[in-house]
């Protein structure tokens, strides 16, 4: 897997994704420490939250980590190529198409139903594979009865027992002590196993929430893990846009499609490179979608330290930022305007387009140019 196009040239795209790798560093050693006695993993699933496995993960390793979390065999595969001495966990299982990889590349399967357990282990006696358990999520995992039932036949052996969250997000949720709960009984069965339970919120639970190894995603990449809380963790993604086109508009004049905008001024606009086809969320549009009629803002960038907000529809490959109020000079074709990083927070911008930082970081596309720095 590769963190851009091969043909890909990055002086010509018109987004730049920096990653901190430095900062992700920071972040992993911040979520061990909280992880207290337990050993503290990583998640580095949808190419590593879309900030490149690769170059993740092989920071991660050198900081200490030596368990990753990948979603399916794909980039399970992937990932052992670079990391020959990791334990690769696959979240997704298994299943027949994947049987091969994860058998060729040495992946820890997590064996999500009663079909998926008798499917690896008609693959041959001894492979080691890990037991996801549902708690309360009614998603992945065999029911605790079932999980009992396992534990019963002494030739099913997993090396690790895991289930995951709802609600961690949400501390005072009652959800979690009953997921802790049924967690505790369920791993129980399976004194031979490690056990794992946190993600990136669930670390902030405390101590009975830890178990023996924890498994932080988005708050590695520098997202808000825990509702209504100051983020703690550093920057590590900064998205920008290129300046295309500087052009003047009267005060009346309409922006983008459907002549949502209607200028109330005569302004300037700067049309840059980026859309919902990079991951820039139609959603985060000035106006003219559904979002806004709730009263809420669109999407803004940042220049020159000054607020530029979206202008009209964001469209496939473009969108328009009113900047009227700079000052001469501050911005030019060419110019750089800030969408998440150091002045805007990742989740401030998600929440412009009625999402998630998960989401938002997730869906930057492949146009954009990735530039690492650690």
């Amino acid at each position: 897997m590769t963190d851009r196009p091969p043909s890909l040239m990055p002086a010509a795209a018109t987004t730049r994704l920096a990653i901190d790798l430095g900062a992700l560093a920071a972040n992993w050693r911040q979520m061990a420490a909280r992880s207290g006695r337990a050993r503290c993993g990583a998640a580095v699933k949808a190419d590593g939250y879309g900030t490149g496995m690769i170059p993740v993960a092989g920071r991660l390793e050198r900081e200490g980590c030596r368990d990753f979390f990948v979603a399916d065999a794909n980039e399970g595969a992937a990932l052992r190529r670079a990391l020959p001495e990791a334990r690769i966990h696959v979240l997704n299982g298994a299943f027949d198409g994947a049987m091969a990889l994860l058998v060729a590349h040495d992946l820890i399967p997590v064996l999500n139903s009663m079909h998926q357990v008798a499917l690896w282990r008609s693959a041959g006696a001894g492979r080691a594979c890990a037991l996801h358990v549902d708690t309360g999520m009614n998603r992945l995992g065999v029911t605790p009865a079932e999980a009992a039932g396992l534990a019963a036949d002494p030739s099913f052996r997993p090396v690790l027992v895991m289930s995951h969250f709802a609600c961690a997000d949400t501390p005072a949720h009652p959800l979690n002590a009953a997921q802790i709960a049924a967690f505790a009984a369920a791993r129980a069965h399976f004194p031979q196993a490690e056990a794992s339970l946190a993600n990136s919120a669930g670390i902030h639970l405390g101590a009975d929430a830890l178990f023996d190894l924890t498994r932080p995603g988005i708050a590695l990449y520098g997202g808000e893990s825990v509702n209504d809380t100051p983020n703690p963790m550093a920057v590590v993604a900064t998205l920008k846009t290129r300046v295309l086109v500087l052009r003047e508009a009267r005060a009346g004049d309409s922006v983008s499609y459907g002549a949502t905008a209607r200028l109330g001024r005569d302004s300037r606009i700067a049309v840059c490179g980026i859309g919902y086809a990079d991951g820039f969320h139609r959603s985060g549009s000035g106006s003219g979608v559904p979002l806004r009629g709730t009263g809420l803002p669109g999407a803004h960038g940042i220049i020159a330290g000054e607020r530029v907000p979206v202008l009209g529809r964001v469209t496939m490959d473009l969108t328009m930022f009113d900047v009227t109020d700079l000052a001469p000079g501050a911005v030019e074709p060419g110019s750089w305007i800030e969408l998440f990083g150091p002045a805007i927070a990742l989740d401030d911008a998600a929440r412009a387009a009625g999402t998630i930082g998960y989401e938002l970081l997730t869906a930057m596309g492949r146009r954009s140019a990735r530039e690492y720095r650690d």
